[in-house]
């Protein structure tokens, strides 16, 4: 009987450990998880790897997590990275897409799976999610660590590539989608895994995993909405902000009637400031060249961030940034898919403009 796979488990907090405290809620408690894992024989099967559990101190609420939380996350990976097969973050749901996506650029050589997961009712309860997300993301590392090297997002019962991920449902066990690449595994009576769709380790990087510390740029995400006021917009592309993510409408589309819009836009890109332009649409993705809306925006000097989801985005530019490139450069390697997390665009066939 082959040995089984080792996973170091980085609780970060949420949902999924959580305690009911009489008169305060659902409240993290130290060692609680640990216990319930213990407790349960599924977590003891030969089907699960063996696993380490390290408890963040103090657990968090992703809605305060940023860059300096996932950070520490990657470091924590690395400083493990040769002991274990995989790893998987349990993590809370506000923010979990973005520290997917952030991860996926961090992890710079990565050659083995990272996951991941949380639940949107914790495991002390006796109708929960937490129990199927947490063993069925212990069972596919067991089965698919050799094949599976990058950054997954598991919820119910499907593993989304990490940077393609987006919370949906706030009150749902569905409740990421990924919208624009299929899952790169399905559970149903058995695990399905789509390996056409799975990246390919990056061997010439040699066995170690790198981490590329990102959060120091100045940037952000704004979302187009008609009556827009091209001052507010200025406002908050002024100095010191380095690139910022925009959420268009339709397929890239923006207000271009607004003469002052555009302009404040071109002075903004003239003076350096990287602008994104995403779709608002979750399924699709931002053609500038299709509409005449479109392509007043290239003319403004913004670039199409094609089918990213807004965290993806966001994080990329972190990414970049961080990496000390000047602004021509993020613009271009903006458009590139460099860890699977946009869709190579394709010719338009029709033009309507």
């Amino acid at each position: 009987m082959s040995e089984r796979k080792r996973v170091y488990i980085a609780y970060t907090g949420g949902t999924i450990g959580m305690r009911k405290v009489p008169g305060h809620g659902y409240r993290p408690v130290p060692g609680y998880l640990q216990g319930l894992m213990d407790a349960h024989p599924q977590f003891h099967s030969r089907e699960v790897p063996e696993y380490f559990v390290n408890q963040y101190e103090p657990l968090l609420d992703s809605a305060n997590m940023g860059p300096e939380d996932w950070l520490r996350i990657a470091e924590d990976i690395q400083t493990h990275y040769q002991d274990y097969d995989g790893f998987l973050v349990l993590h809370g749901t506000d923010t979990m897409a973005f520290t997917a996506s952030a991860l996926s650029f961090m992890l710079e050589g990565l050659q083995k799976p990272v996951f991941l997961t949380g639940s949107q009712i914790p495991l002390c309860e006796t109708r929960n999610d937490a129990h199927k997300n947490l063993l069925t993301s212990l069972m596919m590392i067991e089965r698919f660590s050799e094949q599976i090297a990058e950054v997954g997002l598991l919820f119910n019962d499907r593993l989304f590539r990490g940077n393609r991920a987006t919370k949906l449902k706030a009150s749902s066990f569905a409740a990421f989608e990924s919208p624009n690449l299929p899952p790169l595994c399905r559970v149903g009576l058995d695990f399905h895994l789509d390996r056409n769709l799975l990246r390919k380790p990056k061997t010439e990087m040699g066995p170690g995993l790198t981490i590329r510390k990102i959060g120091a740029a100045t940037v952000g995400t704004f979302r187009l909405f008609p009556g827009l006021q091209a001052r507010f917009l200025e406002s908050l592309l002024e100095p010191p902000l380095q690139g910022l993510v925009l959420e268009c409408y339709g397929a890239g589309n923006a207000p271009s009637a607004q003469e002052d819009l555009m302009q404040v836009l071109r002075k903004a890109t003239d003076r350096g400031v990287v602008v994104v332009a995403i779709a608002q649409p979750l399924f699709g993705s931002a053609d500038l060249h299709l509409y005449a809306t479109g392509r007043a925006l290239l003319e403004a000097g913004v670039v199409s961030g094609f089918d990213m989801t807004a965290e993806a985005a966001l994080a990329k530019l972190f990414y970049l940034f961080a990496r000390g490139l000047k602004a021509d450069e993020v613009k271009r390697q903006v458009q590139l898919d460099l860890c699977g997390e946009l869709s190579p665009p394709q010719p338009s066939q029709n033009e309507w403009d």
